[in-house]
């Protein structure tokens, strides 16, 4: 009993720590959500190189914004894509209350690569769709002049722009409290699992195996990556801090990790092929960086 005791308690102090870094920081966002929204719709050539900035905002309603914000042809498939790949959704919270001495940089690495793989992707995908370039033009000049009118939705399918005050209490005082309060029972649910394993595996049995599979770790967690869902990313970076997981692969699945907005993009069913093609090049970025990663630093 006081094994299982003492791996609660472990398990309840670290998802505390995310808890309070998690409220902090979605209080913060929630009084620039509206203007990052308008900001991130402007037609302009850094716009690949913005949405990944905000892609690294821990806060998965900006890859629903920009989905919303694609959907309605307001920006590029690269600048959604920057975001997408930038996306770290839960990731960055957890590094930042698990930051030591000893991790405190490859933290920095993480969040510098993804701003990097993002932007660079993102006008990598916009060049060679310049063939189309006029088309796309067309729909930004043509849905700009109604941009001003629009109510875009946040992660929890609520409107981000204007409202009464009982929507702002939401906004800025209940909606942080309880998205942090979802990200703490993910939090906590995983990582009573995964120091229950640790407690009854063996830590040196679980890094065997993870070890034995090394060449397969970029696409497991690919594929992990791709649940729409914040426990995905909570996972990844456990793994990681762990040390189940190596840096590339960590990469793999939290460039792979967009949040809830794939789940926007294809809920809207527009244009399934137009989403499956994001997918793809979501994928294959996210398993060539990772393996790229992986074989510099031999695995």
């Amino acid at each position: 009993m006081s094994e299982i005791l003492h791996i609660v308690l472990h398990s309840l102090e670290e998802s505390l720590k995310v808890f309070v870094v998690a409220l902090i920081l979605y209080f913060i966002i929630s009084f620039v959500e509206e203007r990052i929204a308008r900001g991130l719709g402007k037609k302009n050539r850094f716009s690949p190189l913005i949405a990944s900035a905000l892609g690294l905002v821990p806060q998965c309603g900006f890859s629903v914004v920009a989905s919303d914000l694609y959907v309605k042809r307001h920006i590029t498939m690269g600048t959604l894509i920057a975001l997408f790949l930038a996306c770290s959704d839960e990731a960055l919270p957890i590094l930042l209350s698990q930051a030591t001495k000893e991790n405190v940089l490859s933290i920095i690495l993480i969040v510098v690569l993804k701003f990097v793989i993002g932007f660079v992707t993102g006008y990598v995908v916009d060049f060679l769709l310049t063939k189309h370039k006029h088309e796309v033009h067309e729909h930004l000049e043509h849905c700009h002049k109604s941009f001003e009118e629009e109510v875009h939705i946040g992660c929890c399918s609520h409107p981000i722009e204007g409202g009464d005050e009982h929507s702002k209490v939401y906004k800025h005082i209940l909606h942080p409290l309880v998205h942090s309060l979802k990200i703490f029972a993910y939090v906590l649910g995983i990582t009573l699992l995964f120091n229950t394993l640790i407690h009854y595996l063996g830590e040196e049995n679980i890094n065997e195996f993870l070890q034995t599979n090394k060449y397969l770790a970029p696409l497991f967690s690919s594929l992990i990556g791709i649940i729409p869902n914040c426990a995905a990313s909570v996972a990844i970076t456990n793994v990681y801090l762990l040390g189940g997981l190596s840096f590339g692969a960590c990469i793999s699945g939290l460039c792979m990790n967009a949040g809830l907005g794939l789940v926007f993009l294809f809920k809207r069913k527009t244009n399934i092929k137009n989403s499956f093609t994001i997918l793809g090049i979501m994928f294959g970025v996210s398993l060539f960086v990772g393996y790229l990663i992986c074989f510099i630093s031999g695995f």
